[in-house]
């Protein structure tokens, strides 16, 4: 798919947003969409323009609301169809885009349309998702996870996550003719739910959405290991977007650039699910990667004073992916998200600093998690929601030094999930009078980028210096004549190196903390302090 992405992308930076532990507006100790409006100045301030909002549609939220009941109503603990559209609005306002989070591979059991499918009697919904055709003697292919005992229909269902998510019925890529249930593609009942699809794109486009992050986007057709019969129905979601709302952009959570890309997504974050190098860069340690079961990895992270990394790693699968989609689409590297330990263990704000400064200038997309820019900290808590080890990471943003740190006037005990205890804890108040604070600095990296079109999403990228197990990691974004170099160093220790010049003129300073880049003749020499950087016009 060779269309063009949104104009609006090259200059975005995305802020996700955990709508429960955002700001609560109302008291009730859970965050909600007229707390997420109340807060938007300080989007706006931090310079982030997009905004991925996580699922708030109705949901008994046996997975934190990626199990929904109905696709389009708010739930009523966020608020309503009515605030969201003001939030839109409010959003526009400030040349803000929301994106919502778009669940599609399954649904809650609640869900009308599998209460539905659950009757014994045919009906529209008996083929809207994947069901067997008996309770017992049952065979399928091996991307199968399959439910007895539920219901009153003579099957067991497929589901995509947890037992309480069953797997909607995209059909299956190689049907076995012998399995009469294992539906193909084409079958009008799997036709009509990918209508119903997007029917729901629809309406919330229709309503003042900037598009969808897609949840699990491989998911969709089954035994279809190569992925070809998902990928074409998100080509055809693509086309109507194309045709109807050519400004909207999908997001993908599939963690392979060029894959999700081909399938007709503008953006795809590099993901620990799928790869080694969102992991290589800041969770290779056990202590920061809570999903380790996920993904081992041998070796420090890139970015850990220890100095233990190795940034070839990271290079080794990002090179190849900005290759790959160039001209097509983006890569996002992501700070973190709900499902990933927070980036603030075992890390100073001023290794921190270092990180954005890394992420506020690399090619694509990027996307800060909430509260990431003031090193909020993962908690160590009972799960909530299904969240398991992920709770730690979804706690209330802390906004003041204040009783609940300014997230709600609501009693301590009634808090979706509790803040930090103490006198001193990452706050937004505390930060924003402090110049040298990490928020500041944060602001101060996302203005650059923003102002200069060879940081953004399509300026070129050339590694100057990277070596295997080695510091520090120098880079060459450009955009015509505009070239910028940076240099980072994540490593505890001082080091010096040298490098061609890639200007006639001394370069000039932007940004940066411990670095100093100077010319003679035809070479640079740069020299960084421990846990540094810089930013260079060349």
């Amino acid at each position: 798919m060779k269309t063009k992405c949104p104009a609006w992308l090259e200059t975005a930076v995305f802020y996700e947003v955990y709508p429960q532990s955002f700001y609560d507006s109302n008291g009730d100790g859970i965050g909600d969409i007229p707390g997420l409006i109340a807060k938007l100045d300080y989007i706006e301030a931090l310079g982030c323009n997009a905004i991925w909002l996580n699922p708030c549609f109705v949901s008994p939220f046996r997975d934190a609301g990626y199990d929904v009941a109905d696709y389009y109503k708010v739930a009523p603990r966020y608020g309503t169809n009515a605030d969201i559209k003001r939030l839109f609005r409010e959003a526009r306002r400030r040349d803000i885009r929301i994106c919502l989070d778009l669940v599609v591979g399954h649904t809650s059991i609640d869900h009308p349309w599998f209460q539905e499918s659950c009757k014994p009697a045919p009906n529209k919904y008996s083929n809207w998702y994947v069901w067997t055709d008996t309770w017992l003697s049952f065979s399928g292919p091996s991307d199968l996870r399959l439910i007895s005992g539920y219901g009153e229909r003579n099957g067991c269902f497929a589901v995509n996550f947890f037992a309480s998510m069953p797997a909607l019925n995209f059909g299956f890529y190689k049907p076995d003719p012998k399995q009469p249930w294992q539906l193909p593609m084409d079958h009008p009942d799997v036709l009509a739910l990918r209508e119903e699809v997007k029917k729901v794109i629809r309406f919330w486009l229709d309503m003042g959405a900037s598009g969808f992050r897609c949840d699990m986007a491989p998911s969709l057709v089954k035994n279809d290991p190569e992925r070809k019969g998902t990928s074409a129905v998100w080509r055809d979601i693509r086309a109507m977007l194309d045709r109807e709302y050519p400004e909207a952009v999908l997001i993908s959570e599939w963690g392979n650039p060029p894959d999700a890309i081909g399938a007709g997504f503008h953006i795809d974050m590099m993901s620990i699910h799928e790869d080694r190098g969102e992991t290589s860069l800041f969770r290779a340690e056990p202590e920061r990667n809570i999903l380790p079961e996920l993904l081992s990895l041998g070796g420090g992270s890139f970015f850990d004073k220890r100095g233990e990394g190795d940034i070839m790693t990271f290079l080794d699968s990002y090179l190849p992916f900005l290759k790959k989609t160039r001209g097509r689409g983006h890569v996002m590297i992501p700070t973190g998200d709900h499902d990933l330990g927070r980036l603030s263990t075992g890390r100073t704000m001023r290794e921190l600093e270092v990180i954005f400064a890394f992420l506020m200038t690399m090619p694509g997309v990027p996307l800060v998690y909430y509260g990431e820019e003031i090193g909020l900290r993962y908690r160590d808590l009972v799960s909530k929601e299904g969240g398991y080890v992920r709770t730690g990471s979804r706690t209330p943003m802390q906004w003041t030094a204040a009783r609940n740190a300014g997230f709600s006037r609501a009693p301590a005990k009634d808090l979706y999930l509790p803040v930090e205890n103490g006198k001193r804890f990452p706050n937004v108040a505390a930060q924003e009078k402090t110049p040298g604070s990490l928020l500041n600095g944060v602001r101060r990296l996302i203005a650059l980028r923003t102002r200069t079109p060879a940081l953004c999403a399509d300026g070129s990228f050339r590694a100057v210096y990277a070596k295997r197990g080695r510091c520090p990691f120098v880079y060459m974004r450009q955009r015509g004549r505009e070239r910028i170099l940076v240099a980072v160093n994540p490593a505890g220790r001082p080091v010096s190196v040298t490098f061609p010049a890639i200007a006639k003129r001394p370069p000039e300073p932007l940004i940066g903390h411990g670095a100093a880049l100077t010319q003679s003749g035809n070479r640079y020499r740069l020299e960084m302090k421990g846990v540094s950087y810089g930013i260079f016009r060349a």
